[in-house]
């Protein structure tokens, strides 16, 4: 299901237009977003978890050259998987 799949899927469920369907989506999105990138997280029950990992400065190697080099620090998205997804998924 692709973005505008789900704006129709969200307007027909809630008896919404299309329109008010993907203004909630929109806030939505945006909401995660700004608040992962505040360092926080976000839960959403039988949904999951949004939050930032941070990931520490580390060695690596060039895979062409075999070479030695620096990865800098950096922060990265991550999901948790709510119970009731992870049982929808599996069936």
């Amino acid at each position: 299901m692709n973005k505008q799949e789900l704006i129709k899927h969200l307007a027909e469920s809630a008896d919404v237009t299309k329109a008010q369907a993907e203004s909630v989506l929109n806030v939505l999105v945006t909401t995660v977003l700004d608040t992962v990138r505040a360092g926080h997280e976000i839960a959403i029950t039988d949904l999951g978890k949004f939050s930032a990992s941070e990931r520490a400065a580390r060695k690596g190697r060039n895979p062409a050259t075999g070479a030695s080099i620096d990865i800098a620090a950096k922060r990265t998205p991550k999901f948790s998987a709510a119970k009731a997804l992870k049982e929808a998924a599996a069936g």
